[in-house]
């Protein structure tokens, strides 16, 4: 695939800009039943579900069980899971394009879950069409495209949610006054983020895939590019893909670092100030080409962040993955005086001594998320969205930058030098990971990974800078188009 870097830009400037187009965009829409401030409390958001697929179809069901919204279309270009769909909802017009249901007069607002390479062209669109819209996560595909739908949501005065649903857990809140206003922990020093889930091979074949007989693939396609297929399925698996998709980093890693920056730095940090990673994909010799082992090393203000990542089991023969302390898929707020140790949907605080002081017990936020959005619809207020478009894209950017390392190293290794010594936590996950790494010594898994130097990151424009940003920066901005699907740069106003 290639990719052009993009000049950076004053990233104050934009959001300065872009807060006075906003307000004035969002005092001039007309377009659709809810752009305007006066709906009646009691209407019910006409909604358009684009990607029936496994977290498409999961959308479907919640939100048929809701009293604020209707299903009124829906879209896959795969007929098998639109027919299935229309059986859940068979008064909702049925499409297989997504153009022709963004077009749809009869939607007020979209809820897309397509692959991740579709995710801000549809978005953008439907702010174009005068929609607003609930994106799954990751936001975006590539930085750039995230920054479009910022722009577009703005110059039209949409309503934009990203799908980072633990946001609208009130946990999340609670913890956030636990560590910042009561400070019961001290001082934060570091935080530790692991994404351990285990993952089977996606195969891989001699001759391309054959496309699915109901699977409309230049509609899937989309603005991807059109490459053979080797693996076993077109689904689910395009997560794997650079070409379709982002790896586990912006798939369940977006989550975890999306809870580290509202917790540990109650989003004061939009990107990292430096990034290094390491990784590989190994043992499975398949298609795939996104990392199943991964180990970044970000500073955030004067924190650092310890990113690991493994979706291999804990050693050979095993079902068990990974687990750091008491953490698979969670992050460990390391502090003067103890630590946090949190998860979806719960957590527990730690004093000094390890000694549990406090539990934390959460909804993991996905019926608050879809209420959240729904009601931000209803009364025009993108500032009581609980994962706006300007976070999600933030959040998102974590996992891109990390990616960008890994995707434009050039060394043999794994374990990135951390900017300073004696981290706390990091001397005990690396000695893990290495004891995971040597359990896998047989499979001739050094390599076949890499590791990065550190890459310093210009926070206002958003970019690479300094020695090896030419290379990563490639990664952050658009790619080639595909013909007729091609994004196009969104201007502020």
């Amino acid at each position: 695939m290639t990719r052009t870097a993009q000049p950076g830009f004053d990233r104050r400037t934009f959001l300065a800009r872009a807060s006075m187009a906003g307000a004035a965009a969002l005092g001039t829409a007309t377009m659709g039943r809810f752009a305007s401030a006066q709906a009646a409390s009691g209407d019910r958001v006409r909604l358009g579900l684009i990607g029936l697929g496994w977290r498409g179809g999961q959308h479907l069901g919640a939100v048929l069980a809701r009293n604020d919204c209707d299903v009124v279309a829906i879209c896959d270009p795969d007929s098998g899971f639109l027919d299935a769909a229309k059986e859940k909802a068979p008064k909702a017009k049925a499409y297989a394009d997504l153009r022709k249901l963004i077009d749809d007069d009869s939607v007020d607002a979209v809820l897309i879950s397509t692959c991740n390479h579709w995710h801000c062209l549809a978005a953008v669109w439907a702010c174009e069409a005068g929609k607003d819209v609930y994106v799954e996560k990751p936001l975006s595909y590539t930085l750039w495209e995230g920054r479009q739908l910022i722009n577009a949501a703005r110059r039209h005065g949409r309503i934009v949610q990203v799908g980072t649903q633990q946001r609208s857990d009130p946990l999340q809140a609670e913890v956030r006054r636990f560590l910042h206003t009561e400070k019961a922990l001290g001082p934060i020093e570091s935080v530790v983020v692991a994404r351990f889930g285990v993952r089977e091979s996606i195969g891989k074949r001699d001759t391309p895939l054959e496309i699915p007989s109901t699977l409309d693939y230049d509609l899937w396609l989309g603005p991807a590019a059109d490459k053979p297929i080797y693996r076993n399925k077109i689904h689910y698996d395009w997560h794997w893909d650079w070409n379709t998709g982002n790896g586990e980093c912006a798939n369940w890693g977006v989550h975890v670092l999306d809870d580290v920056r509202n917790v540990a730095f109650q989003d004061a940090v939009s990107l990292p100030s430096s990034v290094a990673c390491g990784g590989g994909r190994v043992v499975w010799n398949d298609a795939g080409q996104t990392p199943n082992l991964m180990f970044s090393v970000l500073q955030a203000g004067n924190v650092p962040v310890i990113f690991s990542l493994s979706n291999l089991p804990e050693r050979p023969g095993s079902k068990q993955p990974l687990q750091f302390e008491d953490t698979q898929s969670g992050y460990i707020i390391n502090c003067a005086g103890g630590s946090y140790h949190g998860r979806r949907g719960g957590g527990v605080a730690l004093d000094a001594s390890g000694k549990t002081i406090r539990e934390f017990k959460g909804t993991t936020g996905g019926n608050e998320h879809y209420a959240n959005f729904f009601a931000a619809v209803k009364s025009r207020d993108a500032k009581a969205l609980n994962a706006e478009v300007t976070v999600g894209h933030d959040s998102t950017n974590w996992s891109h930058v990390i990616n960008a390392a890994f995707q434009s190293a050039d060394a043999a290794g794994f374990m990135p030098a951390a900017p300073q010594t004696g981290i706390p936590g990091m001397a005990a996950l690396e000695t893990l990971m290495k004891r995971h790494l040597d359990a896998y010594a047989a499979e001739g898994i050094a390599k076949e990974l890499r590791v990065s130097s550190s890459l310093a990151i210009d926070v206002h424009r958003e970019a690479f800078t300094g020695t090896g940003a030419a290379a990563a920066n490639a990664f952050l901005g658009p790619r080639d188009f595909r013909k007729g699907f091609e994004f196009k740069p969104v201007a502020t106003s």
